[in-house]
């Protein structure tokens, strides 16, 4: 019997996120995590340098910033393109499966800003009581 990740690699399943063994659940992780959907965010329509990615992204150190657009790299989202200059030049943006991804994730996004001053005041409320 094959490994559900060797069916899921082939085509001959879809993903199943409650299953544990299935490596949708990483690619959820690697999607998902704060740094992850700012980096999509902010490479949606557009390439950018590393320089510019940590302005559009506030709060947020170099080491901490490296690895998201590592990880959405090795999962196809991002393409990075290294330029043998010096000093060296590096761009990112997304590939088209990535401009997809980050289109669902901006959903959640807005609903959250959008949502903002609402969850604040049920907040409010719960601690009051």
């Amino acid at each position: 019997m094959p490994k559900l990740s060797e069916a899921v690699r082939s085509g001959k399943l879809v993903g199943n996120l409650q299953a544990q063994e299935c490596p949708s659940r990483d690619i959820l992780k690697h999607v998902t995590g704060r740094w992850a959907v700012l980096t999509l965010i902010a490479l949606q329509g557009r390439t950018i340098r590393f320089a510019a990615l940590r302005r559009t992204i506030g709060g947020v150190s170099d080491r901490m910033l490296t690895q998201p657009p590592q990880t959405l790299e090795a999962d196809g989202f991002v393409k990075r393109q290294a330029f043998k200059v010096v000093p060296p030049h590096v761009e990112y943006s997304l590939t088209p499966m990535g401009e997809e991804v980050a289109q669902h994730v901006r959903v959640l996004c807005d609903w959250i800003e959008d949502n903002t001053s609402a969850i604040l005041s049920i907040r409010q409320d719960i601690a009051a009581e």
